[in-house]
């Protein structure tokens, strides 16, 4: 009897500890699920104010509402061509399907508006949502994760690819759940490409919602996610090489929380998708290529260990420089236009290559029809080929290194007045090109920048007379250098604020509409020779004017084109400059912005010099008009200055 009492004993203990097991499973699920929703991200996505425009079109999505789609397919790992089954259901990515990718409808690299108004299309009954999931690592015991992963239909960044897989990840000093529950956590990551930033639970870069919801900020068309508004530098494969864009207007989203189990078994059977080892996007080549899924990602089983490779920072890249272009800016250009010519090279191989091998000819033939030698810098007032021009230029800038230089180094000042008179009232761009964030508005703020631009105009002016009246002075024999040249050419300042005032408010009214650019175009080139001709003739704003325009009558693509290309030449160098240290170095952007202001300032006088010698070789064609002179060198005249 006893025996059977304790076998009967023994039973019970072993059926309690039975439902004991069964009722901790969804307790334990609970708990995940309460947890995802305490602190589920408020997401600020950049507002997109019309249908294919500029902002964010891409909500985080149900992916389920890709499964059973006809205009979803699933296609095998070898080609974009071996079609497996069209309209695939959740069950259809069981079994790991490795390399397998999921094709959406539209060409990755060359989208238009197709990704998007199909991703509306589709999403039509679907909340947006966000997938938690609670991670240990194996690693790391007595440590929790808690995972939310955002999936957008298009990554429509330099790096264009259908599907795009996101995520943030909290980190607790919890060995479950449940622990985590009853404590807050201590850091939190935010994906952004390859690598993630992180920051301390309660840190002021952290905004939180209601006290526990982080708000995190996905960049337009990129997704990378970010705790704050701006634009974003990256120059690794870890943050992304290019630029990251949160600049409002925002609107929030509040994605619904779906947990994913942290048990393999269960996750898989409520959400056979998460066991497909294939790719959510089409097949391309490289970068192109759909993304992978979350749990092929390292942070999926490795999540406290991928949380030690954490960014403390990103840097923001500043909107403007007293320096002129900074090389932050510059770099966010050049990546764009180099993955835009990627973009073309890997989808139209043999048309860009065609075009780019049509373009290289035509810029040789270009080069071989004008004369370069012989250079003669001095000399100043005779005629000068296309080609001379620019010869001559780069022989008086390399033979008066310090005078040039100097004339560059002494507008510095000019550019730190105006940049701190605009800093002052609108808390806008620092002196150095480093953002220092506010804003301003109102009457007083639109008239500073006016002023501003005044002065900004007024500095370019001055550096171009001073440097014209430098080479006079050179050309004759007279010694002389930078702040000599600048109290030679303080008496032009009066006219020549007036007319560049004049025709910088023309050529922009002009410019503001799409039709009239071609007129402010022409304009533009017109008036290219204001500066040396107010300077070196002594005229008036209106007079300085109509000058220009009729030294530039008859050859105006000459004068134009010989102004772009030095203008080119003096504003790029800074700013390749300071990618190259960007990309090779660790210099902090604001040191790498000042280095390529200052060799910007420093190299602005050859457009400045271009100028001159463009001017020159008009005046002389004009004064010897009509009298026989020969067009060819060495047609000159006296200049005394």
């Amino acid at each position: 009897m006893l025996k059977k009492t304790a076998r009967l004993a023994l039973l019970s203990l072993l059926a309690l500890a039975a439902l004991g097991v069964c009722a901790a499973a969804p307790a334990s699920v609970g708990d995940e699920r309460a947890l995802a929703e305490r602190y589920a991200p408020v997401v600020r996505l950049v507002k997109q104010t019309e249908e294919c425009g500029p902002g964010e079109p891409y909500r985080p999505m149900d992916v389920d509402a890709l499964f059973g789609q006809p205009t979803v397919s699933l296609r095998g790992p070898w080609n974009a061509f071996d079609l497996v089954k069209i309209a695939p259901t959740a069950h259809d990515l069981v079994g790991g399907l490795y390399e397998y990718h999921l094709d959406f409808p539209g060409n990755a690299l060359d989208p238009g508006c197709d990704y998007e108004r199909w991703a509306r299309r589709l999403s039509e009954g679907h909340d947006p949502t966000a997938y938690a999931h609670v991670a240990t690592d194996p690693e790391h015991a007595g440590r929790l994760a808690l995972q939310y992963w955002l999936f957008y239909a298009y990554n429509d960044w330099n790096n264009l690819h259908e599907g795009d897989w996101e995520m943030i990840q909290l980190v607790f000093d919890a060995a479950n759940a449940r622990d985590a529950l009853v404590r807050p956590p201590t850091t939190v990551g935010y994906s952004q490409h390859e690598g993630a930033e992180k920051a301390d639970w309660g840190s002021d870069k952290l905004d939180l919602v209601d006290g526990t919801h982080p708000l995190v900020y996905p960049a337009a068309g990129s997704h990378a996610n970010f705790f704050g508004e701006g634009l974003f530098l990256g120059s690794s494969a870890a943050q992304g090489v290019g630029c990251d864009n949160t600049t409002g207007p925002h609107y929030d989203l509040r994605p619904t929380v779906v947990t994913i189990p942290s048990d393999p078994g269960q996750a898989r059977a409520e959400f056979p998708w998460i066991d497909f080892q294939g790719r959510w996007g089409e097949l391309q080549p490289a970068f192109f290529n759909g993304p992978t899924g979350p749990n092929l990602k390292t942070q999926w089983t490795e999540p406290i260990h991928w949380a030690q490779d954490w960014r403390d920072q990103s840097f923001t890249v500043p909107a403007g420089s007293a320096f002129g272009t900074t090389a932050t800016e510059f770099f966010c250009r050049a990546i764009g236009s180099g993955s835009r010519a990627l973009v073309q090279l890997v989808h139209r191989p043999l048309q860009f290559t065609l075009a780019l091998a049509a373009l290289a000819l035509l810029l040789i033939y270009a080069l071989s029809r004008t004369s370069w030698r012989p250079t003669a810098p001095l000399r100043l007032a005779r005629r000068r080929a296309w080609g001379q021009t620019l010869a001559a230029a780069g022989r008086m800038y390399v033979a008066k290194p310090g005078l040039v230089f100097g004339i560059g180094i002494l507008f510095i000042p000019i550019a730190l007045l105006t940049a701190l008179l605009q800093t002052l009232v609108l808390h806008g761009t620092g002196a150095l090109g480093v953002k220092i964030g506010g804003g301003g508005s109102g009457l007083l703020g639109f008239f500073v920048l006016a002023l501003g631009t005044a002065l900004t105009l007024l500095g370019l002016g001055l550096v171009q007379a001073a440097t014209a009246r430098a080479l006079v002075e050179v050309d004759q024999g007279r010694e002389t250098g930078p702040l000599r040249a600048y109290l030679l050419a303080a008496d032009s300042v009066r006219p020549l604020l007036g007319a560049l005032v004049i025709a910088a408010t023309v050529v922009s009214l002009l410019a503001g509409s799409i039709y009239l650019i071609p007129l402010a175009v022409w304009l533009a080139g017109r008036w290219a020779l204001i500066a040396p001709s107010i300077e070196l003739e002594r005229l008036g704003a209106l007079d300085g004017l109509r000058r220009s325009g009729r030294l530039v009558e008859g050859v105006w693509l000459k004068v134009a084109s010989l102004i772009v290309i030095g203008g080119a030449l003096s504003v790029a160098v800074g700013p390749i400059v300071g990618v190259a240290l960007i990309l090779g170095t660790d210099a902090p952007f604001w040191l790498v912005n000042v280095v390529a202001g200052v060799i910007y300032s420093v190299t602005m006088p050859f457009v400045a010099i271009t100028t001159a010698y463009v001017y020159f070789d008009r005046r002389v064609a004009d004064e010897l008009a009509g009298e026989g002179a020969p067009t060819e060198l060495p047609a000159e005249i006296e200049f005394s200055g």
